[in-house]
């Protein structure tokens, strides 16, 4: 379908060339000929009135005319009265011949992807308000590239929200905005690197192809490090010698354990004794059900930990906005690098978020999501009671995924597949380890972006597969 451009006369590239004995009226003929022909100019698209284009290439109206006569005698050009002139349907060459289709896939009665939270709950109508707001009150100043830690007001209220709810030493001074916790980590790790830092540890289970593939972007290497029912094992990254760690501790991904007291206080003296720095994904710290919610680990030692937030949990992951809660070693290098990154990130974006947090809308958006989750979650549980009690689920006092335990005997692999021919999108938790082990066999449940019938559903459906009754 041709984009249909809105306007008098949308713009179109031609030149003319005077001195080379070329008839001017050829030229522009041959022109919009090769520019139908290659595609350039889509079937159903609309040219440049004659006088527009006549004005803009410093011809004859009439010269112009005649051109467009001429391709619509030879089937290139459609006119009709009253309307604009348009490129002909059948002007352009049949397109090759296109690939066998794949086999598709039945549509998904339930999808229990991980990471993703209820898209169809972005507050539209308080975003719209805020997005007013901030252009409404935009200073002029604003519009210019600005600081590139991001906007103050959105530094500040981010600094004041996490001192509020996460407990942070948050400063707006050492606190840069990015875009998302890709541009965040990846920042990071540069900065990381460019002091020395040769090899950075990550969670296992967790995410080892982000980790490695941001360490290998940054020149470092990624070496994995066990995670048991405390956390992250500080004995263990100690032996590794990685002077960085990424990890999770307020609720691991995809274990779902909270890093114990004692295992904080350890991971704080490792990177203290080491010269290390901790990179604290603070990715679903919202949302919490069963427990106390737990403070950011930023907050018992700023000087070496640089925490990572996002709203693409809250919110949603398309806005890509984030933030850094930097050391202060830290703070101009991974200034630096966000400017010769991107100069900053987008400052009407910046501003209606900070308009959104500090009048009360996201706290209360949040309130609404935690209830929504909490509901889904408790129909997961039902669920897999009623319809496969053989399989145990962990990881659920926090967050939008659980882990489920499958009894001894059942592959990972057949399962995810089987549920696939079923429409059931399930996930394996050889995924998320180094090895791709599926032993022993587990699935990571996302229940964040599927509706409490699709959950109960989509259980049903594959209750053999897991281990009840069909």
């Amino acid at each position: 379908m041709p984009v249909q451009w809105a306007g008098l006369s949308p713009a179109l590239l031609l030149t003319v060339d005077r001195d080379s004995g070329d008839r001017l009226c050829a030229q522009l003929e041959r022109q919009l000929r090769d520019a139908i022909r290659s595609g350039r100019l889509q079937a159903g698209e609309r040219l440049p009135s004659s006088r527009e284009l006549a004005r803009i290439l410093g011809l004859s109206r009439g010269l112009v005319q005649d051109c467009y006569a001429q391709l619509q005698a030879e089937g290139y050009l459609v006119t009709r009265v009253g309307s604009a002139t348009r490129v002909a349907d059948c002007a352009q060459p049949a397109p090759p011949a296109a690939a066998p289709r794949p086999e598709t896939r039945p549509r998904l009665i339930a999808d229990f992807r991980h990471g993703v939270p209820d898209l169809a709950s972005f507050p539209v109508p308080d975003w719209l308000w805020a997005t007013r707001e901030a252009a409404r009150t935009l200073p002029t100043a604003e519009l210019d590239y600005g600081d590139p830690r991001g906007s103050r007001a959105l530094r500040e209220v981010v600094a004041g929200y996490l001192r509020r709810v996460r407990g942070a030493a948050a400063d707006p001074a050492l606190t840069v905005v990015c875009s998302g916790y890709a541009q965040g980590l990846s920042l990071t790790l540069r900065a990381l690197a460019h002091r020395g830092t040769r090899i950075v540890a990550y969670e296992d289970p967790g995410g080892p192809d982000t980790a490695r593939a941001a360490a290998e972007a940054a020149g470092l290497t990624a070496v994995p490090v066990p995670v048991d029912e405390s956390g992250v094992d500080v004995r263990a990254l100690d032996a590794t010698g990685a002077r960085a760690v990424i990890v999770t501790p307020a609720h691991q991904w995809p274990t779902g354990v909270v890093l114990a007291p004692d295992r904080r206080h350890e991971l704080i003296a490792w990177a203290a004794g080491r010269d290390a720095y901790v990179i604290e994904d603070d990715y679903d710290a919202e949302f919490r059900y069963d427990r106390e919610p737990v403070g950011s680990l930023q907050g018992l030692a700023a000087d070496r930990v640089v925490s990572v937030g996002t709203v693409s949990k809250s919110l949603a992951p398309a806005l890509r906005l984030g933030w850094l809660l930097c050391p202060p070693a830290l703070v101009e290098p991974l200034t630096d690098l966000k400017r010769i990154a991107d100069r900053g990130s987008p400052a009407l974006d910046q501003l209606a978020l900070a308009r959104l947090v500090e009048s009360g809308r996201y706290d209360r958006h949040l309130r609404r999501m935690r209830a929504t989750y909490a509901a889904r979650r408790t129909a997961l549980v039902t669920a897999l009671a009623q319809h496969a009690p053989a399989v145990r689920l962990s990881g659920l006092a926090a967050g939008f995924h659980a882990v489920a335990h499958l009894p001894d005997g059942r592959d990972e692999a057949t399962v995810v597949a089987q549920a696939r021919a079923r429409g059931v999108g399930l996930y394996g938790m050889s995924d998320c380890r180094t090895s791709k082990s599926a032993l022993p066999p587990q699935l990571v449940l996302g229940f964040g972006n599927v509706t409490e019938r699709a959950i109960s559903e989509g259980i049903a459906a594959v209750a053999d597969l897991l281990g009840g009754e069909p």
